[in-house]
């Protein structure tokens, strides 16, 4: 089962759900099945082979009124989504929906961390399989932030899910990119924003690609955008970054061969 901690799902909020399934088909290659329920919800859920990797839905109009743009928003695995909800806004982050229950699914909430970035605290009724082992072809492998202190955010995340620091690589400049896990598994990565980087803080995640250049070679042929062209990062893999058509970021992540 997923530890306390670990991101379980990943959901596209956007302005055009049949234009994003359209995409991300195309780019990733998910496959697509509706959420079976007896709330009458419409619900998309992105599928990789046999897995359920996520999902996507029409951005809510509570969101829409607060600003909020097409994004993706991740779900972490917490023991109790209220208790976790309390303690963000002890912390100094906010409580921006919930705690709810998701009918048949389980309960979540979604929250802020103190320097504005947005993430989701979740409980399901069923376990949910572990991400041991390399991430495959379709699946997210790591969770970036991008935020104005990420000493205070890494401090924030660590009281609230348990992180721990793992390699710090110091970029030159002062500029630090922190790498985080839990236990033995890594997570992501978290660095300060430079003044030239757009936008508030955020979360970015970046999903595992066979083919970087030809993904990003549809991202631009379907209408997307790349505004970090590929790239090689530290152990060989490379990385590219992309704005889908309607405007939410996400990773593309080629990792090297083993």
């Amino acid at each position: 089962m997923a530890k306390r901690g670990e991101f379980v799902w990943y959901e596209l909020m956007t302005t055009d759900p049949e234009g994003a399934q359209k995409f991300y088909g195309d780019v990733v290659g998910w496959g697509t099945a509706p959420w079976e329920n007896s709330t009458g919800m419409e619900y998309t859920m992105w599928t990789q082979g046999e897995s359920m990797v996520g999902g996507v839905m029409e951005l809510p109009e509570e969101a829409r009124k607060g600003g909020a743009p097409p994004h993706w928003i991740g779900y972490v695995a917490v023991p109790d989504v209220d208790a976790t909800a309390k303690k963000a806004k002890e912390l100094g982050g906010k409580v921006f929906h919930g705690p709810e229950d998701i009918p048949e699914v389980g309960r979540f909430a979604v929250l802020a961390d103190p320097q504005g970035a947005v993430f989701c605290a979740f409980k399901g009724l069923q376990d949910m399989a572990d991400k041991d082992g390399q991430p495959q072809a379709g699946h997210v492998s790591w969770h970036e932030l991008a935020t104005t202190d990420h000493e205070a955010a890494f401090e924030f995340y660590s009281e609230l899910f348990g992180w721990e620091k793992q390699q710090a690589m110091d970029m030159g400049d002062g500029f630090v990119y922190q790498m985080y896990g839990v236990g033995d598994t890594m997570l992501g990565g978290m660095y300060n924003k430079t003044e030239e980087q757009p936008g508030p803080p955020a979360w970015l995640y970046y999903t595992v690609v066979e083919d970087l250049d030809g993904a990003v070679g549809k991202v631009k042929k379907d209408g997307g955008r790349v505004i970090v062209e590929p790239m090689e990062v530290p152990g060989g893999s490379r990385v590219a970054v992309g704005l889908d058509p309607q405007g939410a970021a996400f990773g593309l992540h080629e990792l090297v061969e083993s």
